[in-house]
Order: structure tokens, then sequence, then C-alpha cells
């Protein structure tokens, strides 16, 4: 088997066995990679909670025909920020099982990962309902399904916008709306999302637009998933 090293964030586990795991992680070269950490139930494991779900790893591992096989993990970026507080654990969640459904198995995909390791360090530092919104948003215009933000999606007028369609693909304007309502002010904070200015909207006072901006960051990651997101029906409880 060959060896190589690389760096990751861990999505998910399963048990196997008795003192066995199976982790699922998105690593920067390889794509999304699973493997069998040895050992690491038991009490004197050498890997200790350095492959819990959330956390950032430098790993050794060999590469297997189906499951690679971790030989070490050191950590890179501790989970406690996100473990101690229950709110950012659930968006840590919601933006892990985004990217679970997102990426198949072995395709690399670098600008995901990085994505996803910039959105979790953001996460464990300032408290924003809108992180994970924000990171849906940025990661479908990745995968080439950017919302038409500037004018009108149908009729191509420049506005005023008032409403939001997914089946149409963005804003639209009195004549053509349909899909839901999208107040100017939520219309400002996507366009900060999705021009660059993502600390400017995280920065932001809560407020209405935030709650729209969301709710469609939802409905659009969910539409291009075709399945709906467990973890974001977590969220919305809290």
């Amino acid at each position: 088997m060959s060896l190589y090293r690389d760096r990751a964030v861990v999505v998910r586990t399963h048990k196997l066995g008795e003192a066995d795991r199976i982790v699922v992680l998105l690593t920067e070269e390889h794509g999304k990679v699973r493997a069998v950490a040895k050992g690491v139930r038991k009490t004197k494991s050498r890997f200790g909670g350095r492959l819990e779900p959330l956390t950032h790893v430098s790993l050794l591992l060999y590469q297997g025909r189906e499951l690679d096989i971790v030989s070490q993990a050191e950590t890179i970026d501790p989970t406690r920020p996100l473990m101690d507080d229950l709110d950012r654990l659930t968006q840590g969640l919601a933006l892990l099982e985004a990217v679970d459904r997102l990426t198949p198995d072995r395709e690399p995909v670098p600008h995901l990962y990085r994505m996803l390791v910039g959105a979790l360090r953001t996460l464990a530092t300032r408290s924003s309902e809108l992180v994970v919104p924000a990171f849906f948003w940025k990661v479908l215009a990745a995968e080439g399904v950017r919302p038409e933000l500037e004018r009108c999606v149908r009729c191509g007028t420049d506005g005023p916008l008032v409403a939001f369609d997914l089946g149409e693909g963005g804003a639209l304007c009195r004549n053509c709306r349909q899909g839901v309502p999208l107040s100017p002010d939520a219309l400002s904070l996507l366009r900060q999302i999705l021009g660059g200015e993502l600390n400017a909207a995280l920065a932001a006072e809560r407020s209405q637009a935030h709650h729209e901006v969301t709710v469609l960051a939802t409905r659009a990651m969910e539409h291009h998933l075709e399945r709906g997101l467990r973890a974001v029906a977590l969220l919305e409880r809290h």
C-alpha cells in the first residue's frame, strides 16, 4: 500500500467493530476519502480526540482498495470553540452535511476544502447566523449556479427587483415576479456575500434580511442537492 500525507476536515464517523472507526474526510488534495482509524475508540488510543467531526487535521495515510488506513493524525485547528457552543456546533454540522452531499469520493476539490476550512475558522471566532448561508451561497456560485442579482433574470431589466425564484435562478422585477418576495435589504446582503464583501455582511446587525437570506440559502442548497439537510432542520429549531 502507498503512503501519503494530506490535510483534511473530519466530516463524519462510523463505528467499526469494537475499537475501530471509519472516518470520512474532506482532504485538500485527494477529495473525499474514507479511512479506518484502528483502535481509536480505546481509552489509550494514540489518536485521542483528533478524529472527531469538525476537526481539522494533518494526516498520514496508507491507501487501500476501498478504505484507507490512518497512520498519524495531528490537530491543526481545535474544535473546542465549536464544541462548547450548541449553536456553533449545529452550524458546523450543517456545513459538513452540505459538503458531504456535494462531493463524490476521491475527486479532488481543493477549493471546497479551502472554503470549508475558512467557514469553520470564521465560525470559531465570531458568532453570526450568516456563516452557514454565506457558505451555501458561495459554494453554489463555485458549483456554477450563482444567482442573478443585478437584473431581472427573466426580462433583463435592472429593477427594482422584488422577488427571488429558484427555478428561474435569481431575482425578478415587479412585472415578472414569482417565487418568494425579496426585500431591498436582503438583495443588498446577497450582493455583499457574493460580491467580495463577506466581512461586511457578517458584521451587519441582525435583521429580517438575515432571515430572508438564510431561508433562501437553505432552499437553494436543497434544490441543488435534490434533498433536505437534516442539520439545517436542527439549526432552525434553535
